[in-house]
């Protein structure tokens, strides 16, 4: 037998004339342009149906610019807090951005404009929301905070009455009037758009305040410019108006926000000038009246030059002692606000003191609190933002206790002294007369309250007059206005073109990945080492013999390539038995073999093909032998003759066949006798040719029964129908010689684009041929 390398000679692929692999890629992907089409279609549909009922979002715009002082030095700053020294120091702007969109602050936005209601209207299959000219407007009376989700219908009757429909019922109401539901009382107040919707169904959708705040605050982006300092908002709505509404009013409540925390320590130090002038008034009017009581005792008109200058001394000296005495009565309440552990709302006030690293101080300490309280709106105490300002709260206070320390030091030795020089201006008056004396004393006490009373009432007009006239720290640069809508084509259109490109991409690939089949030749080589003998091209013919058919198509091209190969391996003067198998049903044993056995016997070589497929013949139906007729099964079983079971066909002079026979109980049985060596033997000197179709070797051990008496083993590998796994047990077969001399036939190959094919049919047709575009069709999808 000639065992040299064999001739095999496959269509032109792709990889000879060198195709890149990205042009592979396409070309099997575009195989199924159909379903590309039609995913095309139909994503595009309904990016269009989206587009038809899906309102436009507006983009709406503020610019606030808040007042950034971080890096300015105290002493350059000319704002009138500055001056009185009871600014709360410099704000931070980038917490300012998280302050904006706090909860506290979006609450009252949701309570003001009533966002917990949503107002839409159907026409047309469209749904569109009403808020700005909705005819009603949903009053709650009670808490909004007891409020949850909840949807109805109000039909407008007419102007004083509706319908309220539920998914329990429906109700008559009243505008204006208290109207009872599951979650509540409600009023229904007109607008003056009423008129407009008589007869019309609107939709009620009711949230919980809380729900809305958190919308708002995924809704609401703040961008911070660091070069300006500028913070711009952006909120996207479907009504132009409610997005400007609610950034206006953002902007108002954060303001009056930022009124109120920068007003604390003002009105902490007009409250404790007021206790001290309620005091210092009533003990006033009460020295005036002793004063006025003893000058009209005594009829004393005038005092000499002397006592009015003890006197004027010693008031001037009282008056410095009282701003000593104001002074530590200031320390003592910043001591006492260090000092305590749980803090308080109120900062202290520095009036009065002079020390410009005390009042610096206790500004930075007022501005760590109150960005404290800020930062507890947004997130809880424990977050490690906290981290930071505690322990910069808790350095500051260490200073301030030492400064504090100094300070009252040296205000207790000032009044020490004061007290001693009063003493001494005291010891003098004693000196003079005795009436003057005692007038000196009442008109000392009275000129030490009154001078105080009018330091007091100064220091109130200044404060009072800053805190009329509070600078604002956020200063609005552009109210809310609304920019260009989404374009409502751009966004689905592109999804649609994408999902419509990338559904079936995922389709065929995840097809193929599950489907596990050989659909390349590359598939087989990766898999085995058992050489590929021939391709067989897939085309669907009339009749399963191809040879028959007039004209050279390429399928016959393909089985005379076949034919050559295997008469290659044949010895001359000895009957060559080819076995043909596979690994399952279904890979076209019988196909393969029948055209086969009439191409051999169009070249003048007696053949004979046998059919061993004893469980399910098809050999017998394809070349229609008789029912009647004896066959391998009757021959097995002993007591006939081969010629009873050999019979010439009809299709041509030189080929023979020997049927199935009846089918037998026990085929593998039959095959283990020696009749069937016998009748191989006897066959090799009559035929040039002995074709056996068996069963699948995979299923089924009559094949592996038969291996021993062939020369050559054709095993059939389907396209897209053989099983990967199959490889393994073909390698086995191949590695162990368990089948002499195994070659594969690639069958019922799709020889196009996809698997990096490239036949010219035109060639092989009989006259010009063009394959037609939409030849197998339904595969495609």
């Amino acid at each position: 037998m000639n065992k040299e390398q064999f001739i095999y000679t496959p269509f032109t692929e792709k990889d000879e004339v060198k195709s890149n692999n990205f042009g592979k890629i396409v070309s099997k992907y575009f195989y199924h342009w159909p379903l590309f089409l039609i995913c095309l279609v139909i994503t595009i549909s309904l990016a269009i149906l989206y587009i038809q009922f899906t309102n436009s979002v507006y983009h709406v715009k503020a610019k606030i610019s808040i007042n950034d002082n971080k890096n300015k030095d105290n002493k350059e700053k000319e704002a009138a807090l500055e001056q009185l020294n009871l600014s709360t120091g410099s704000k931070v702007v980038e917490s300012e951005v998280e302050i904006i969109k706090s909860r506290p602050l979006l609450r009252d936005v949701v309570q003001d404009l009533q966002l917990w209601a949503n107002y839409k209207e159907t026409v047309d299959y469209k749904t569109t929301d009403i808020y700005a000219t909705t005819p009603f407007k949903v009053q709650l009376v009670g808490s909004s905070k007891l409020l949850y989700s909840n949807n109805f219908k109000v039909v407008i009757i007419d102007k004083d009455n509706y319908r309220v429909v539920t998914d329990k019922g429906e109700m008559a109401g009243k505008f204006t009037a208290p109207f009872k539901t599951e979650f509540g009382t409600i009023k229904l107040m007109p607008t003056t758009k009423l008129n407009k919707y008589l007869g019309k169904t609107i939709k009620v959708s009711l949230t919980p305040e809380e729900d809305v705040v958190t919308a708002y605050q995924e809704k609401i982006t703040a961008t911070f410019n660091k070069s300006a300092p500028m913070v711009e908002l952006n909120l996207e709505d479907e009504v132009p108006l409610r997005g400007i509404q609610i950034l206006n009013r953002l902007v108002v409540v954060y303001k009056n926000s930022n009124i109120l925390d920068k007003n604390k320590e003002t009105l902490s130090t007009l409250k404790f000038i007021d206790e001290r002038l309620g005091s210092l008034s009533t003990e006033l009017t009460d020295a005036e009246k002793t004063v006025e009581g003893y000058k009209s005792s005594i009829g004393l008109t005038d005092i000499s030059s002397k006592s009015q200058y003890y006197l004027n001394n010693i008031q001037s000296n009282d008056g410095r002692l009282g701003e000593v005495n104001v002074q530590l009565n200031v320390i003592r309440g910043i001591e006492n606000y260090v000092n305590s552990t749980k803090g308080s709302d109120n900062p202290p006030a520095t009036i009065g003191i002079t020390d410009p690293n005390l009042i610096s101080l206790v500004s930075r300490l007022s501005t760590l609190m109150l960005e404290r309280d800020q930062l507890l709106a947004t997130a809880p105490e424990n977050n490690p933002i906290f981290y930071s300002v505690n322990s910069e709260v808790k350095s500051i206070k260490g200073a301030i206790r030492e400064s504090i320390k100094n300070i009252k030091a040296s205000l207790i030795n000032t009044n020490r002294e004061l007290n001693k020089i009063s003493s001494g201006y005291e010891g003098s008056i004693r000196d003079i007369p005795g009436q003057e004396r005692k007038y000196v004393s009442i008109k000392r006490q009275r000129d030490n309250k009154e001078s105080l009373y009018v330091y007091l009432l100064q220091k109130r007009e200044e404060v009072a007059l800053s805190y009329a006239s509070t600078l604002k720290d956020a200063r609005i640069v552009e109210n809310a206005y609304v920019g260009n809508p989404d374009s409502k084509k751009k966004g689905p259109l592109t999804l649609a073109l994408l999902a419509g490109l990338i559904l079936p991409i995922t389709l065929i690939t995840s097809r193929d990945a599950l489907r596990n089949r050989i659909l390349t030749i590359k598939d087989i080589e990766s898999g085995t080492s058992a050489p590929v003998i021939a391709e067989l091209i897939q085309e669907p013919q009339k009749s399963e013999l191809v040879m028959l058919n007039k004209g050279a198509y390429a399928i016959t091209e393909q089985i005379r390539n076949l034919r050559t190969n295997i008469l290659q391996q044949s010895e001359v003067g000895k009957g060559q038995v080819i076995l043909m198998s596979s690994s399952v049903a279904g890979e076209g044993k019988s196909f393969v073999a029948s055209n086969l056995a009439l191409s051999l016997a169009s070249t003048g070589k007696k053949t004979v093909m046998i059919e061993l497929d004893l469980r399910k013949p098809r050999l017998s139906k394809l070349f229609q032998i008789p029912e009647s007729q004896l066959g391998m099964s009757d021959y097995l079983k002993g007591g006939i003759d081969k010629n009873e079971v050999i019979i010439q066909s009809e299709l041509n002079p030189n080929l023979y066949l020997i049927g199935s026979g009846s089918i037998p109980d026990n085929p593998s049985e039959l095959l283990e006798g020696t009749n069937i060596r016998t009748l191989i033997d006897e066959l090799r000197l009559e035929f040039d040719q002995i074709l056996i179709d068996s069963p699948p070797m995979h299923l089924v051990t009559d094949g592996l029964i038969l291996a021993p008496f062939c020369d050559i083993c054709l095993y059939l590998i389907r396209h897209n129908h053989t099983s990967k796994s199959e490889l393994r047990f073909i390698e086995e077969l191949h590695s162990a010689n368990k089948v002499s001399n195994l070659f594969l036939v690639f069958n019922g190959v799709f020889m196009d684009n996809r698997y990096g094919y490239s036949v010219d049919y035109g060639y092989y047709a009989a006259e010009s041929y063009v394959k037609p575009a939409f030849s197998n069709f339904s595969l495609r999808f």
